[in-house]
This record gives structure tokens, sequence and C-alpha cells, in this order.
């Protein structure tokens, strides 16, 4: 599966950002889609994730509420709204894709995007 994420950039605090991830190649076999994030110095960290059948989703607890994730199947298409944002939030951000529905492990997604950089000035 090869993924294709686009929309960063820069915002001021309680500003929005919405990303999105187009996927390509063997969707089927890694339903489950996903964001991570990594700042400068920082582990990655799992940000919200997204079923294949439902758009079930699930959050990590520092942007839930704050972030919605959501999936167009007939675009191959996930997206990412980003509302409220934080200068915590300032990472770079990486569509991922799986078949592990509510892992919240980087080791569980094996397909990567390239990530898009998101800058939050406070």
């Amino acid at each position: 599966v090869q993924l294709q994420a686009s929309g960063g950039g820069l915002v001021q605090a309680g500003g929005s950002l919405r990303l999105s991830c187009r996927a390509s190649g063997r969707t089927f076999s890694r339903p489950v889609m996903g964001w991570f994030r990594q700042a400068p110095g920082e582990e990655r960290e799992f940000v919200a994730g997204i079923s294949g059948i439902g758009g079930s989703t699930y959050y990590a607890d520092s942007v839930r509420g704050r972030f919605t994730s959501s999936r167009d199947e007939a675009r191959n298409t996930v997206y990412l709204q980003m509302n409220s944002l934080k200068p915590e939030d300032t990472a770079v951000y990486y569509c991922v894709a799986g078949s592990r529905y509510g892992t919240r492990r980087h080791e569980d997604f094996d397909s990567w995007g390239q990530g898009t950089q998101v800058t939050v000035s406070s």
C-alpha cells in the first residue's frame, strides 16, 4: 500500500488544519488507517486510527475532542481534521496503514506515508 499525505502547514494556536492521505495499491490488505506524529527529539506518537468497514475511530487522549478522522472509500482517502490546535501539536504527521484495529503501536502499521509538517505558532 502506498500512502500520499498532504495538507500540513503553519497555523496559529486555536486554528484548524485538515490533513489528507490517499492510499493506492492493495488497500484491501491494510484496511485500518491512521496517523502518527513525531516532534523533534521525541518518539513517534499515535494520534488516531480508523477502521476500514464502518469507519470506527479511536484517538490518543491528547487529541480526543479536537481531532476527527474520517474516510472516503470511493477516493481511498482518509482525513484528519484538526481543530483547536496547540503549539504542542507541532510535529511531522505520518499517515499509516495496517490490519489491526485498535492498536496504538507503530510496529503494527507497516505502510507509512512520507509525512507532512504541521507547525502551530503561539
